[in-house]
């Protein structure tokens, strides 16, 4: 469903991403873990086309789109339609009530009238447990709510993969749990997600994969079993140890 090939991605002299290589399969979750500077976040950026890739191909249900040469706007724009990101730092729109954050896509990009897309919009903050908080604006609600709002808001385009960026690394403690539990919750029901997170009870007890990254590659990849319980590199090792 979702193929990375060979992708790299330098920032002049700086190569952050050096030949890297994913497969991932619909209604599976997939946790990216590595120390800070791995190149974890470039790599989720990569390929929702953040930040375009240097080099390499990602296909994405059936698009391939070649970043080894010039690429039209209209073909990273297709690829993008297909995902979903959640950020570490929430964005929403601050003069924007929560559903009004949810619909402005539906409103901007497909083009739905109002009130269907606030419906829409309503639904979704149920599902992420908001429904009374559907008119608070974005200052009036905890880091754990908005990081929900911006779940919905990514839900709302309905995408192909939802990709989240450390979406609990900016949370107190306390409000972690709450944006799990709607992660697990879409897992149950088949969304697919691709995870970078520090939270390794997460990754053990969610995601079918586990990739650990260093210095630009994927240096170990399998279950969270084999990856974080019986790592076989001695670089996921010696970072295991350092975290758990």
């Amino acid at each position: 469903m979702i193929k990375l090939e060979h992708i790299k991605k330098q920032f002049g002299e700086l190569e952050v991403l050096k030949d890297v290589n994913l497969n991932v399969e619909k209604g599976t979750v997939t946790a990216i873990i590595g120390p800070s500077g791995s190149g974890k976040t470039t790599f989720l950026r990569c390929m929702n086309v953040l930040e375009q890739p240097t080099s390499g191909k990602i296909t994405i249900e059936g698009q391939t789109v070649d970043f080894s040469k010039p690429v039209p706007k209209k073909d990273i724009i297709n690829l993008r339609s297909k995902t979903g990101m959640v950020f570490q730092q929430h964005h929403l729109f601050p003069h924007f009530t929560a559903v009004e954050n949810v619909m402005e896509g539906l409103i901007t990009v497909k083009r739905m009238d109002k009130k269907q897309a606030k419906d829409k919009a309503l639904g979704l903050l149920k599902k992420v447990g908001l429904s009374d908080k559907a008119d608070l604006y974005p200052f009036q609600l905890s880091g754990g709510q908005q990081q929900r709002v911006g779940i919905a808001r990514a839900l709302a385009m309905e995408p192909s993969v939802i990709l989240f960026d450390e979406p609990t690394s900016a949370l107190d403690p306390e409000l972690v749990q709450e944006v799990l539990k709607v992660m697990k919750e879409l897992a149950d029901e088949g969304m697919t997600m691709i995870v970078v997170t520090h939270e390794m009870k997460f990754a053990r007890d969610i995601a079918n994969e586990v990739i650990f990254m260093d210095g630009g590659y994927i240096v170990e990849q399998g279950s969270p079993e084999q990856v974080l319980v019986h790592p076989k590199e001695e670089r996921t090792k010696q970072f295991l140890q350092l975290i758990q």
